[in-house]
């Protein structure tokens, strides 16, 4: 039996991977930097060994699986190459591994956690099943019977998948550090669409999404008629949002998930066109209503009168969907948007987008855009974006105590860099 190497265990995709292998009785160690992030909680509640860098750690008979962030100049990526060890990047393993389930692969520009994490969460109160979410969750059941997956667009590594099943949420531009436009990322999720073996589950409100050409059945779900699945008479009250389903105009059943906002709706419809497909019954399907939700996607606290909330949001079409959210939950409240810009490439194409996205809060701070590990400086900074929104003011780590003047409101810290440390420093002099 062979031991299992991760070279960057704590990357999202990388810890949840490892979970995987472990549940399913492989033997598991990783390494990494020595920055504590959240993913590696999991890891050491499985007692997953998790080492510093080191070409030590790398022996004869290893199968070493390398995290797409690390270059081929990484100390143990060189000697595992050295000693001819069964090597793979985490895409190219993780479409290895899928071949033994039915593969339910979850894409799109947006949405692609939330619904992985929900999808999941329906399957697994039916099924032994495996599942690898975007926010580092990862489960592994050695009688698995589906394989629930997320699979990320960027540099079109989710091309190394060939599932049975794939829901597409939606199609937009993004990774302008690699995608040239619009028709350059719609050419790769045809391209994934011409992997998928047995069915689609696409958005049909997405315009991209209505011209991928498939092999395959397509089941198409939307707000909108026409669809397949159609969601009609949404309600809202103070526990979620509740919808009836329409399959093929006629009336299904009525849902209800914990969670507001249309691209929740959306989220939640996929799912039950998804699990319909696959034969389930409705009342397995209303397991939504218990799910509350993946880590970082709209996670909320309270602290004092302020209701804080720590989300992803990155990109300004996500940046409107967590402020929608906040304010169909949160009526009459005034909303406090605290953004940090993630990559300067992004920053600097969806420039005016993201002031327009922000400009929907009623207070607006900003903080030093996140360069991330393939991209470490550019050509503007954040006193570009600050322009663009009236009022705008930029937050310092050192005086995070600005935010405590809000009273009765809610706070929404937004990026995929590590804005958790502004959180987590203001919460620090809230609570003193």
């Amino acid at each position: 039996m062979t031991t299992y190497h991760f070279i960057g265990i704590k990357g999202t995709g990388m810890s949840a991977l490892a979970q995987i292998l472990y549940d399913s009785g492989e033997t598991v160690q990783g390494s990494d930097i020595e920055k504590r992030f959240f993913t590696q909680a999991a890891l050491e509640e499985k007692h997953i060994p998790i080492y510093p860098f080191s070409a030590d750690n790398i022996k004869e008979g290893y199968t070493v699986i390398a995290g797409n962030a690390f270059a081929d100049d990484n100390v143990e990526i060189k000697r595992a190459k050295e000693l001819g060890v069964t090597f793979y990047r985490y895409h190219e393993f993780l479409g290895e591994w899928l071949k033994q389930y039915t593969s339910i692969a979850v894409t799109g520009a947006h949405g692609k956690t939330s619904t992985t994490g929900l999808l999941a969460h329906v399957l697994d109160e039916k099924f032994p099943i495996s599942y690898l979410i975007g926010d580092g969750t990862g489960k592994g059941h050695v009688e698995s019977e589906y394989f629930v997956f997320e699979a990320c667009e960027y540099r079109r590594h989710f091309l190394n998948y060939k599932p049975d099943y794939a829901i597409m949420t939606n199609i937009d531009f993004d990774h302008p550090d690699y995608y040239s436009s619009i028709n350059d990322v719609f050419d790769a999720f045809q391209s994934m669409a011409d992997n998928v073996k047995r069915g689609i589950i696409a958005c049909g409100d997405d315009l991209e999404l209505q011209k991928i050409q498939a092999k395959v059945p397509v089941v198409y779900y939307g707000l909108h008629s026409g669809n397949d699945f159609q969601a009609q008479n949404i309600k809202e009250d103070e526990t979620g949002t509740t919808f009836d389903v329409f399959v093929r105009n006629t009336f299904y059943d009525t849902f209800h998930i914990s969670m507001f906002g249309n691209h929740n709706i959306l989220n939640a419809l996929a799912v039950i066109a998804m699990c319909h497909y696959e034969g389930l019954q409705a009342e397995d399907i209303k397991k939504i209503s218990t799910f509350q939700g993946v880590k970082r996607r709209f996670t909320e606290k309270t602290v004092s009168d302020q209701v804080i909330i720590d989300d992803y949001a990155h990109h300004p079409r996500e940046i409107s969907a967590t402020i929608e959210s906040a304010r169909k939950k949160y009526h009459g409240k005034e909303i406090v948007a605290i953004f940090q810009p993630h990559t300067f490439t992004r920053t600097k194409t969806f420039l005016q987008e993201f002031a327009d996205s922000l400009n929907q809060a009623d207070h607006v701070f900003l903080c030093d855009i996140f360069g991330s590990a393939r991209e470490k400086s550019g050509e503007l900074s954040i006193d570009d974006l600050q322009k663009l929104i009236e009022g705008c003011n930029i937050l310092d780590l050192e005086h995070t105590e600005v935010l405590s003047k809000f009273h009765d409101c809610i706070l929404i810290f937004m990026g995929a860099g590590d804005i958790q440390k502004f959180q987590k420093a203001y919460e620090e002099v809230a609570m003193a």
